[in-house]
Order: structure tokens, then C-alpha cells, then sequence
């Protein structure tokens, strides 16, 4: 279980480690090494997600020096409300620190869904602080140089910590 300590309130998660292991374990190398902490929700898309993981208040990406990953998209798990995600470009084994929460169902971004067939990792879920997601989801975001959806009043991961159930 994780704490994900944020500028609103907080917001406890779990990973299903059995069902996304890389996922999983990647999710938590990050967290034990201090990475998320200081990072922003940077892209928010109403009635669709919330991304964080990868920049910093002022939109500078954090530099990231761990290897991508192997997607876990066939792992059985679906992208429905409140559940996290792997984060990735169009190349399927691309994810790193970034990942998503959904803000509804996103059965489209499973990889039998999908339209590039693979579809993205569900790794977590929200287990308390659905309400702060919403929030998040419903905040007010515009323009930042070359990035679109960017909450206009910065959403911060103070921090993100291994907690008790």
C-alpha cells in the first residue's frame, strides 16, 4: 500500500504485484528511491485520466535514468475507474516513472481494445482519496509551452510512501 501525499489531500493506493510484477516493482523502485517526490498531476483530461510522474512544477521533465520496461497489458487487469496505469509512448515497452489514473472506464486502452493492439498496464488502484481524484480530474488546465492539459494551479506529489492496509 502506498501513500501518494498530494498539494490537495492524500490519496492511498495498492499494486497488484501478482497480476503486473515489472509494473509493480518499477512503480516501486520510484517510490523507494524519492523520485515522485516534488512532481505535478502535468496532464489532466477530464472524464478520461490523470498523469503524473515525469515533471516538475515549472513543466522541466525529471531526469529519468532507469531502463523502460516490458508492458504488461495482457496481465488481465482492465483500465476502469480509479485504477493506475503505465503511462507509454507509442512504443510498446516505453514506460517508465509516468503513469495514469483513470477518472472512468477506459475498457479502450485494454489491449484486447486497443487500437495499436497493445494496449497499456493497469498496475494499482485507488483504495482511498477517489473524491481528491476527481478533484484532480476536474481542475482547470490550459496551455504550457509545447504541453496541452496542464492544470493551470499546479497539482504537487509532495511525496509517494509505503504505508499500512
Amino acid at each position: 500500500m502506498y501513500l501518494i501525499k498530494t498539494s490537495l489531500v492524500d490519496i492511498k493506493v495498492e499494486t497488484f504485484a501478482k497480476e503486473a510484477p515489472i509494473s509493480a516493482k518499477n512503480f516501486d523502485d520510484y517510490v523507494t528511491a524519492g523520485f515522485y517526490d516534488g512532481t505535478i498531476f502535468h496532464r489532466v483530461i477530464p472524464n478520461f485520466m490523470i498523469q503524473c510522474g515525469g515533471f516538475t512544477p515549472d513543466m522541466k521533465e525529471k531526469a529519468n535514468k532507469r531502463a523502460a520496461i516490458k508492458n504488461e497489458s495482457s496481465n488481465g487487469l482492465s483500465n476502469e475507474k480509479y485504477t493506475l496505469a503505465m503511462a507509454r509512448t507509442n512504443v510498446p515497452d516505453s514506460a517508465t516513472s509516468q503513469f495514469y489514473i483513470n477518472t472512468t472506464n477506459n475498457t479502450f486502452l485494454n489491449k484486447a481494445d486497443s487500437r495499436d493492439g497493445v494496449g497499456y498496464a493497469v498496475f494499482g488502484r485507488v483504495v482511498e482519496g477517489q473524491d481528491i481524484v476527481d478533484k484532480i480530474g476536474a481542475v482547470r488546465t490550459g496551455q504550457r509551452g509545447p504541453h496541452g492539459d496542464v492544470p493551470v494551479e499546479a497539482v504537487v506529489i509532495e511525496s509517494i510512501t509505503v504505508c499500512e492496509a
